[in-house]
Parts: structure tokens; sequence; C-alpha cells
């Protein structure tokens, strides 16, 4: 058995355990926070004999014990539950909703690494200059600013005093600028100061003075040699950055009103449905393993020295 083939095993071994407690987790937190679904299908003021006849229809007068079994035997054959407000079986809104996030991360990750990783590779190149220091600068200001304070403020400039871009909705490219550079720019600040530095770090290896010694133009040396092995520790940032987005962007998708995979977690948890905050944060968990999985893989081809364990 191959190396890849056995580490890509253990790793689903791993995720499925993983999942069965985050599993367990989710289905004791969203059952301890405060609210009950049944009042919230029911209309105010509804006779305390209809709440508990909903309560039975939902199975939530069941022992906790058995609602986790049924759950869980449920989700192992495939079966998510059904959503005890949108009435429609939970595997179905999460796929309606997951193109949305991923149509979204993908802009932003192309964006954000078209500006980021040339930024960072002349920022490092070119210490001391004036484009080292504008680089550090919006380094500096990408990762100090919260993604609510973002979101506000590109409303307000693009949005409400521009007009340039729709501040909420999903369907034409502008639709993506806005909630792009929201979740984008940090990810951007990020990457251009992990390039900096490893281009800084690179820059000084003996082997780099070699190959200028060879008559290697500045431009290889730059984007061959150095750059691939500042390549790492950025790829591992990115690759949580696409997990997380996956797994869903709540403040962003809720701030854009996105139809996304975050803003139905967002609602899934303010309606109380059980099923479906259960089976999100499932989704979620298994999504963040599987694409940090394929980081460690492409980090191993990077860079040959990294072995997969």
């Amino acid at each position: 058995m191959s190396n890849l083939l056995r580490f890509v095993l253990k790793r689903l071994g791993m995720t499925f355990i993983i999942l069965i407690f985050v599993s367990i987790i989710a289905f004791a937190l969203i059952r301890i926070a405060p609210g009950n679904p049944a009042m919230l299908i029911l209309p105010d003021g509804a006779p305390e004999e209809a709440i508990k006849a909903m309560e039975v229809k939902l199975g939530l007068d069941q022992p906790l014990y058995v609602q986790y079994w049924k759950y869980i035997s449920g989700v192992l054959k495939g079966d998510l539950g059904t959503s005890i407000i949108y009435k429609i079986p939970v595997r179905d809104l999460i796929f309606q909703r997951l193109p949305a996030t991923f149509k979204l991360t993908i802009v932003t990750m192309v964006v954000c690494l078209i500006i980021s990783i040339p930024l960072g590779i002349i920022a490092g190149s070119r210490q001391g200059t004036l484009v080292d220091f504008l680089a550090t600068m919006f380094a500096l200001l990408g990762q100090s600013m919260s993604t609510v304070w973002m979101g506000i403020l590109v409303i307000y400039i693009f949005s409400v005093k521009l007009n340039l871009f729709p501040s909420m909705g999903y369907g034409t490219a502008k639709h993506y600028v806005l909630p792009a550079i929201t979740l984008g720019y940090p990810v951007a600040a990020q990457v251009t100061r992990m390039g900096r530095s490893g281009m800084i770090d690179v820059l000084k290896e003996d082997y780099i003075t070699a190959t200028y010694a060879k008559g290697i133009s500045k431009f290889m040396v730059y984007t061959k040699y150095a750059f691939k092995n500042a390549l790492i520790p950025i790829v591992t940032i990115v690759g949580m950055q696409i997990g997380t987005y996956l797994a869903g962007a709540v403040v962003v998708e809720t701030i854009f009103a996105w139809p996304g995979f975050g803003q139905l977690i967002f609602q899934a948890v303010g309606t109380r449905d059980y099923p479906l905050v259960q089976s999100c944060l499932l989704v979620s968990a298994a999504l963040f393993a599987i694409v940090n999985m394929l980081v460690d893989i492409l980090n191993s081809f990077i860079d040959p020295r990294i072995t997969l364990q």
C-alpha cells in the first residue's frame, strides 16, 4: 500500500471519529440552548396541550439518548433528517445552499491570490523600499480589521455613497464584489505578510547565492527557486481559509444576504431547527477536515522532505 493511500485512509478514519464527537457536541449544545422548536412552529399563544402534541410529533418527548441514536443511525445511512421549519429533507437544503458558498469561495480566493502573492514576492525581494512599506501597511490593515466592520465599511463606501455595487443579494457578477472584498482582504493581508517573510528568509539561503553565481536571472530566482520554498505556509493558510469558507462564512453571508451555507447555519440556529443545525455542523466539520487533508497532500508534493504519516 502506498504512503499516500495509507495517509488518506488514516485521515478518513480520524475524520470519522471527529465527526462522531462533533455530532454529540452539536446535539448537546442545541438542546441546552434556550428555546423550543414546537413553540416556534405554533402560533403565538398556543395552548400547552398543542405544544405537547407538537413535541410528540417532532419526537422531542423521547429521552435524549433515543433522539441521538435515531439521528446518528439515520446519518450513517445517508439520511440527515427533515428540517423542522422548512419541512424538506436537510440534505436537499444543504445541497441547495452549498453551490452559492462554493462560487463565492472560488471568486474570493482567486482574486485574493492574484493580488497577494505578487505583492508578497515583490515586498520580500525589495525589503526596505516604498513597495515593501506599502505592502506591510496593506497587510497590517487587513489583519487588524474585523469582518463585521469591513463589511459595513464596504457597503457604506461602494453601495451607499458611490452606488457602484449592490449591498445584498445573489445572481450577477456585481453581487460578488462586496462579499469577496470582505472575505478576501484579511486573507490577502495574511498571505502577503507570509509571502514577504518567507521570501526574506529564503533569499538568505546559500543555494540562492549559488543560483546567482550560475547567471540565472533575478526573476527566475524569485519565482522558481525562492518562492517555491516560501509557498508551504501560504498553502497551509489558504487551505485553512478555504475550509473555513466552505464550512460556512456565517457573518459575511448574513451581512450581504448571500443565500449560502453560512446563512443557512445562522437561520437554523435562530429557529432552533435541531436536525438542520446538527447536520450543518457535521457537514462543516467534514468539509474542513477534507480540505486540510488535501492541503497536507499538496504540501508533500511541493516539498518532498515532508512525509505523509
